[in-house]
């Protein structure tokens, strides 16, 4: 650090100094806590609608997850096009970007944000941006994950 100082100016070492003094400090413990108990909710909410698919609808817990995924992602448009997943992922941060719903947040994000564009040009064009990614690589890992189950399968013998 005084190596540093040795090649600053006055001037430069002063704006440190103030720059230091009014620099907002980040509550970075507070923003862990928040955003695990945001996390935690969201897959307390999605455990809950598994279960509700086991007994309502005779699922498996194999059986339950495609169904209990879905319904997640359109819960979370539908409180991002009322406005309330924003709210939420303020005060949740990251805790609200994990799980799947932030997959459908940042889908309809997109949309709602270019619908004055146009439902082709904006909508369409922009809504797959970041979601576009996510699927190309969510599929490209699950057919290379596949490839390799099914190479030890035939080699192994498992």
């Amino acid at each position: 650090m005084a190596n540093k100082n040795k090649t600053k100016t006055p001037e430069q070492i002063q704006y440190d100094q103030l720059q230091k003094k009014h620099e907002i400090r980040r509550p970075v413990l507070k923003n862990c806590i928040r955003a695990f108990f945001i996390g935690g909710l969201i897959c307390l909410i999605g455990q809950a609608v598994t279960y509700f698919y086991i007994y309502f609808f005779n699922f498996t817990e194999q059986t339950a997850g495609n169904p209990t995924v879905a319904t997640m992602v359109f819960f979370a448009m539908v409180l991002t096009g009322f406005g309330v997943y924003d709210r939420i992922g303020q005060f949740g941060g990251a805790g609200s970007a994990v799980p799947v719903t932030g997959f459908g947040n940042a889908v309809i994000s997109a949309a709602i944000e270019h619908r004055t564009e146009g439902y082709v040009l904006g909508v369409g064009g922009n809504m797959f941006k970041l979601a576009g990614s996510v699927i190309l690589f969510g599929v490209f890992s699950a057919f290379i994950v596949a490839l390799i189950k099914t190479i030890l399968m035939t080699w192994g013998g498992f």
